[in-house]
């Protein structure tokens, strides 16, 4: 059982981590190395992701609902709109990363999940996004998203499930390269979280139940409300400052964090 301060930190770095593009493999792996920790356990990941999955929804429970309303209406013979094709976008686009996990989640859990591994993507597709904000600096009428540019955005999505990539990274990295303005790729790839971490979130929640380990419930709800609250503040944040700042401190964060991770790797 992990104790309440470790839940916070554990918590706070999911729900900042789960959103921003700096990726939430590379920061998790850092406490366990310097302190010491135990692994948090299969219980408290469904925790953190039904709180950072929650902030999601939540955040965008307004454009989820119109979203909804127009695929049934569409469904029934109504109009098809862009937000009846959005919820066709969001399905395409999550296949392929579901396809990886279920074909190769195993072998990147065993094999991937390793210093030299993490610090070479934080490091490398953080440059990948420094390029694609250089690209997209200034465009604020990006083009508006259609089917072959999600199943793109859901290809790069698949790189997702490697240590270090960053599933916000990559989706946001592959949008702007594609034309699409920063805040709708940010719009997008939050959108995108949601089938992913309900996924990931009830696999986790499926081998938990199938598991007959003692369960410890308040660092589960500690960590359940942390992240979310945590997630819920970073989203509303990062949407704020995107235009203003741009995607280049990530990028420079992200180095820095490589030099980090290499510096442990080597000593």
């Amino acid at each position: 059982m992990i104790d309440w301060y470790q839940a916070v930190i554990l918590a706070i770095l999911q729900g900042l981590t789960e959103f921003l593009p700096i990726s939430s493999s590379a920061h998790l792996v850092i406490p366990s190395l310097l302190l010491g920790w135990q692994d948090q356990g299969l219980a408290f990941d469904v925790a953190v992701h039904v709180g950072t999955l929650s902030a999601v929804v939540f955040y965008y429970r307004q454009d989820l609902f119109r979203m909804a309303l127009a695929w049934f209406k569409s469904l029934a013979g109504g109009p098809v709109t862009d937000e009846s094709r959005l919820v066709w976008y969001l399905a395409l686009a999550t296949v392929p990363v579901g396809v990886v996990g279920l074909l190769a989640g195993d072998y990147i859990e065993s094999d991937l999940r390793n210093l030299p591994v993490i610090a070479t993507t934080t490091l490398l597709f953080g440059i990948l996004l420094g390029l694609a904000d250089r690209y997209a600096a200034g465009s604020e009428s990006g083009r508006a998203l259609t089917l072959p540019m999600a199943l793109a955005i859901g290809i790069a999505q698949a790189l997702a499930p490697v240590p270090g990539v960053s599933r916000s990274g990559v989706t946001i990295t592959a949008a702007l390269f594609l034309g699409m303005n920063r805040q709708g790729a940010a719009r997008f790839s939050f959108l995108l979280s949601i089938p992913v971490i309900a996924s990931a979130g009830a696999l986790k929640g499926w081998e938990l139940l199938q598991a007959s380990t003692e369960v410890y419930w308040w660092p589960l709800v500690v960590g359940t409300l942390v992240s979310a609250v945590t997630a819920y503040l970073c989203i509303a944040l990062f949407l704020r400052l995107l235009d203003r700042v741009g995607l280049m401190p990530f990028v420079y964060y992200r180095m820095i964090l490589a030099g980090v991770l290499y510096y442990l790797w080597l000593a």
